[in-house]
């Protein structure tokens, strides 16, 4: 896997950023925070297109073919895969139809029609999966999935291997779970170059896919998907990132929309971040634990920055009465 990890790395050069690791301080962490600790985010919201989700969709793309990549590519998103599958489709030379609920943030929709991808609008989720799946099928596209697969992981590992270049010995690993390709990818890295890390996935209450997988000992479906995080709400877990969450992950963590908008204004408030609610999860969960980690070496994954104005501003409201 080491080896696959560093290929990865080569095959994105120039095509991905590598996102400053950055040394969180200030008054209100250290009231709020972790006793004593050092933390470092990884500014991963610096990324093209806003998310870590370019580095999976990039290395997909590059195994098809070339006979399949000219044949362009489909994918379902409510924001993040599709703007990521938009943008590189375009710096690949091909071309890309995207799947998206109705329900989507309109800012995110115009953002993939940007970067150059067709959008087909369907009533919800589900639908968008069906539709993306029967425009593979009449089309000949290759479907590039949100979260699932070899591609996905590794490209997710390459951001779990820079983090720990940047930073050094870590003694514990915060990083959310949506469908679970970016903890998948982020843990596998982790255990291979620094096993004694202890990885932490990090789900919302409302979308715990993961949480009743681990539970039921093999890949779960949840019924609906009740969160702020509407980036981490894939309705189900999948074989292949399931499998390296249950071998790399060392513990799940839960936490509620309340304490994802204190993560948020904290964020906002300490570093000047901002950050979309899945991008303040794995600091909730940090601060969730704070007890725990006194005096340790924390490495916290800032997945991705797409908010609308006015939700990031409601999610500011909600989240700063309690900062010091």
């Amino acid at each position: 896997m080491v080896a696959a990890i560093q290929r990865a790395r080569q095959d994105l050069l120039g095509l991905v950023r590598e996102t400053p690791a950055w040394q969180w301080q200030g008054h209100r962490l250290a009231a709020l925070g972790p006793a004593n600790a050092t933390v470092w985010l990884k500014l991963e919201l610096f990324q093209h297109t806003g998310s870590f989700k370019p580095r999976g969709c990039l290395l997909a793309m590059q195994a098809l073919t070339p006979e399949a990549r000219e044949q362009g590519v489909v994918a379902v998103s409510a924001g993040n895969h599709g703007m990521a599958v938009a943008y590189a489709a375009r710096a690949l030379g091909t071309t890309a139809v995207v799947a998206m609920p109705s329900t989507a943030d309109p800012a995110r929709i115009a953002a993939v029609r940007a970067l150059g991808a067709e959008v087909v609008l369907e009533p919800d989720i589900a639908a968008a999966f069906a539709r993306a799946a029967a425009l593979r099928d009449a089309s000949g596209r290759s479907l590039v999935h949100p979260f699932e697969g070899e591609a996905q992981a590794l490209g997710t590992a390459t951001l779990g291997f820079e983090f720990l270049r940047q930073t050094g010995q870590l003694d514990a690993l915060f990083v959310a779970i949506g469908g679970g390709g970016l903890a998948a990818g982020v843990a596998c890295a982790v255990k291979q170059f620094q096993p004694r890390c202890r990885v932490f996935g990090v789900e919302p209450v409302g979308a715990d896919s993961m949480h009743r997988s681990f539970a039921a000992g093999s890949p779960q479906r949840i019924e609906r998907v009740t969160t702020i995080a509407d980036s981490l709400g894939a309705p189900m877990a999948l074989p292949y990132s399931y499998g390296l969450c249950r071998r790399f992950v060392d513990e799940l963590v839960l936490v509620d929309d309340d304490a994802i908008c204190r993560a948020m204004a904290l964020l906002f408030a300490d570093g000047k971040l901002a950050v979309e609610p899945a991008g303040a999860a794995s600091t909730a969960a940090m601060l969730q634990l704070r007890e725990r980690l006194a005096g340790q070496r924390i490495g916290v994954v800032v997945c991705g920055a797409n908010v609308a104005p006015a939700v990031f501003a409601d999610c500011l409201r909600r989240g700063s009465a309690e900062l010091p």
